[in-house]
């Protein structure tokens, strides 16, 4: 079976968790830019307050004997100093019931 995992990071941690999940064995990895806000409802600077804040999402599909090192390397990587800080991101974990290649038809397991 296979897990997808969905990471929100700070855009200054991505090179970070690409480059650890590509020294980890993980290459395959699919990256976009999103915006929006967590728990904090957005931030406050000044008089000035930001409803979305600019994030990055990276999906990996793994094997579930992986997941839990896959997740913990994101975490270490994607951390804001030893304890971490608001606004680290969040990881999503979900199964994937089917996958297939596009060119070539086939499904895969």
């Amino acid at each position: 079976m296979q897990t997808m995992v969905r990471a929100i990071v700070r855009p200054e941690k991505c090179d970070d968790v690409l480059a650890a999940l590509m020294d980890a064995g993980f290459p395959a990895v699919t990256k976009f830019n999103v915006a929006g806000r967590g728990k904090q409802r957005g931030i406050k600077i000044g008089e000035i307050q930001y409803d979305e804040i600019p994030k990055v999402m990276l999906i990996c599909v793994v094997d579930d004997k992986d997941k839990e090192f896959v997740v913990k390397t994101i975490m270490e990587s994607a951390r804001t100093g030893a304890k971490g800080a608001f606004g680290d991101g969040k990881i999503f974990v979900s199964p994937v019931e089917e996958m297939y290649t596009i060119s070539s038809g086939v499904k895969e397991s």
